[in-house]
């Protein structure tokens, strides 16, 4: 007996339809999408949604690769030298340098020494030599603010433009503002070792953003392509059959659509699919690092941060329009103790790679037009931990502390902000997150403002009702 094509896809479901054609979907494209019942609760994502767009302007930067010391670095022992701290070693701090009055503990002075670099003359602790050689391509704030001194909001504040919400991330505004540049990879990948962030995948969400706007996550602690993107091959089907089974299940899509408009799940399941099979044939080739000469490889090191920071040079060649790199799991750069072991150790995994991406850039000319940014969730206090133990280290601190960026259009060998002179709290060219978002969209090409998405009758955009461009670290 026939029957009619919309009623012969009726007794087989999607699951029941996907499996049975054992296709070898990138896994890593899709799963997030797959798992997640509200991943786009929000208006129908058009055909083509990933296609490159024209901004607002025309941009100083075309993709960000967003370097995240997860835990919150000390910028009193890093990029912003507190000498007059040594004053108060052992002390309390007088009331009137006390913001707030509860803070405890007594003064610490940072034991890292501090030099000045390049023509510039730009102080960067010892900790970061490699770094240093850089100078006078960092802009330097010194000045950042950000609402509550705790991980999980300060995550999604630094990620999202808030601090509870689960909003669409600035790599996927980034996404559904430009676009991306090429269709066979995702045009935004998160790499995190070993597990998730504090906040986990609330980082990288597309909230009520269409689907194909969430992050892609590799946990980047494999070593092997096929580890690092699983099922990336199919080992079983030639890719003519391959293509030809994903065109009809396309067409079953189409006609399940048809009955379902406006159904962003399924268009985001639809995109989702053409991206794995895409992927296959660029995925693995630009994964894999060992393609890269000896050298190269070498100057980046063989360990996880360098082999992380190197796939992030290769996807951003390769038109990945927002790259952003987790320094491990959790919360790393949390020192409430032993911080005088701890920032060594961290620093030495991360100088170096850093370094190379940065010289990797400028040797290939695409420093110019990527916006490197380099930072965590918030800082760390000037004052001991309490209780005193006999390594200490530093509490959260949220007003006055340290990120830098290079290229993308930002005014390299420049330090912007000033906080007070043991390093407590701002006291000159405060810059919100809000304000740093804002920055950001405008070296890409965009008015804050005017980057908007209509959902539950309002008009969302990244910096909520707030945010200033920071014209003063503009190049």
């Amino acid at each position: 007996m026939k029957f009619p094509a919309e009623q012969a896809c009726q007794p087989l479901s999607r699951r029941a339809m996907l499996g049975r054609c054992g296709m070898g979907f990138g896994s890593v494209a899709v799963s997030g999408l797959l798992a997640d019942p509200a991943v786009a609760a929000g208006p129908t994502a058009a055909t083509g949604t990933l296609q490159p767009k024209l901004p607002h302007f025309p941009p100083r930067a075309v993709r960000v690769i967003h370097l995240f010391m997860n835990g919150g670095p000390s910028q009193i022992d890093t990029f912003d030298p507190k000498p007059a701290l040594a004053r108060f070693a052992g002390r309390q701090l007088r009331a009137d340098l006390k913001k707030d009055r509860r803070l405890g503990g007594v003064g610490m002075p940072s034991t890292f020494r501090f030099a000045r670099h390049g023509e510039s003359g730009m102080e960067i602790s010892e900790l970061f030599p490699e770094v240093a050689r850089h100078a006078d391509d960092l802009c330097v704030i010194r000045s950042m603010q950000t609402p509550v001194p705790n991980h999980e909001p300060g995550f999604m504040m630094m990620n999202c433009g808030d601090i509870s919400r689960t909003l669409p991330c600035v790599g996927g505004w980034t996404l559904y503002g430009l676009g991306t540049e090429n269709q066979s990879l995702p045009g935004f990948v998160v790499m995190c070792p070993a597990g998730l962030p504090t906040a986990q995948g609330s980082n990288w969400r597309n909230a009520f953003l269409p689907g194909a706007y969430q992050g892609t996550y590799i946990d980047s602690q494999h070593r092997a392509a096929e580890e690092l993107v699983a099922n990336i091959r199919n080992e079983v089907l030639l890719p003519g059959q391959q293509r030809r089974q994903l065109d009809y299940i396309q067409q079953i899509n189409a006609m399940h659509a048809r009955r379902r408009p406006a159904d962003a799940q399924l268009e985001a399941r639809i995109e989702s699919l053409e991206l794995a099979f895409r992927m296959q044939q660029e995925a693995g080739e630009a994964f894999d690092i060992s393609r890269e000469p000896q050298a190269v490889r070498e100057r980046y090191g063989d360990h996880v941060q360098g082999r992380q920071l190197l796939i992030a040079r290769r996807l951003a060649e390769r038109g990945v329009r927002y790259i952003q790199v987790y320094h491990g799991a959790g919360q790393p750069w949390d020192s409430h103790a032993n911080i005088q072991d701890a920032l060594p150790r961290l620093a030495r995994e991360s100088d170096a790679p850093v370094a190379a991406l940065l010289d990797d850039l400028k040797e290939r000319g695409m420093l110019k037009d990527t916006l490197v940014i380099w930072g965590g969730e918030m800082g760390r206090t000037s004052t001991v931990q309490l209780p005193v133990g006999p390594k200490p280290g530093r509490d959260h601190h949220h007003d006055g502390f340290t990120v830098w960026m290079a290229g993308g259009g930002v005014k390299g060998g420049h330090v912007h902000g000033v906080t007070d002179e043991v390093g407590l709290k701002v006291v000159e060219n405060p810059v919100t997150v809000h304000d740093l978002h804002a920055t950001m969209l405008h070296l890409l090409g965009f008015d804050h403002r005017r980057l908007t998405y209509r959902h539950a009758g309002r008009d969302f955009r990244l910096t909520d009702v707030y945010g200033n461009v920071v014209s003063e670290i503009l190049a």
